[in-house]
């Protein structure tokens, strides 16, 4: 379990300090509930979070556990370092909106014919529960060719799984390499 400290302050002053530290920067927030200030070792985090294997995980910050996904993120734009991270909470019933990875599997045919493989998006927006929250959507390539692509209504979400993204926006495809 990925432990963490409580911020006391929230200046700039103090978040500078944390960062020097080696900390990352969080804020834990989920609907009808007070938004928790914390930090975590940035090591620590990256580690955890690249092992993980379900979209929601558990953090444990000053003595309370908290089953979290992360909703948001952002890097310096120089050095492409974390610098902040938006944690949200993972409470069961509620609909929420969640960010689910794209998970591919198979070689598409297309390779052959001077194809390149296209992410058109990465995750795909989703409203549901902490139930009915697939870890990934994978989706089979093999029968790509170039041109083809596989669109956001040739996914099946699941039950209870709502997606507002238009039908005709492509997730992944084949083109033609130059």
């Amino acid at each position: 379990m990925l432990e963490g400290i409580i911020r006391e302050s929230t200046s700039k002053k103090a978040t500078k300090a944390l960062r020097r530290d080696g900390y990352l920067i969080a804020n834990i927030y989920g609907k009808g509930k007070e938004n928790i200030n914390a930090a975590f070792k940035l090591n620590e985090f990256i580690k955890f979070v690249r092992n993980k294997e379900t979209l929601a995980f558990d953090v444990k910050v000053g003595d309370n556990t908290y089953k979290v996904v992360i909703q948001e993120y952002q890097k310096d734009p120089v050095t492409s370092e974390l610098k902040h991270v938006d944690l949200l909470l993972a409470q069961e019933g509620i609909k929420t909106y969640y960010q689910v990875p794209i998970k591919v599997v198979g070689t598409p045919k297309g390779l052959k014919n001077k194809g390149v493989l296209v992410y058109h998006r990465r995750r795909i927006r989703v409203k549901t529960t902490i139930e009915n929250l697939p870890n990934f959507f994978e989706l089979d390539v093999t029968d790509l060719d170039v041109g083809d692509n596989i669109l956001i209504r040739d996914i099946n979400f699941g039950e209870g799984v709502e997606c507002y993204i238009n039908p005709s926006v492509p997730v992944v495809g084949v083109i033609k390499a130059k």
